[in-house]
């Protein structure tokens, strides 16, 4: 099972915090996970997160780049909206 975390805006847009998805396979690459997210969450969630402002973390660790994601069963996916600063 892999476990998405919603932060911030990507939340209020997911309709809730978190969602878990199993994988056949095993492994959930990038286009996978957008696809899920429009399929099984909310409509316009992957449009969201394409967003280049958006950061993804895994396990803990923030990816330099989420297009090259690749999650495997017992991962943790946190989607990190933009910080604005007041």
């Amino acid at each position: 099972m892999i476990r998405i975390v919603y932060l911030g805006k990507l939340a209020d847009v997911a309709g809730k915090g978190e969602s878990q998805f199993v994988s056949s396979s095993g492994d959930l690459d990038w286009p996978e996970i957008l696809a899920l997210l429009d399929d099984h969450v909310a409509e316009g969630l992957a449009e969201a997160v394409r967003d280049p402002r958006v950061k993804v973390a895994l396990n803990g660790e923030v990816l330099p780049d989420k297009t090259y994601l690749v999650a495997k069963n017992g991962d943790e996916i946190a989607l990190l909206p933009p910080v604005s600063g007041g």
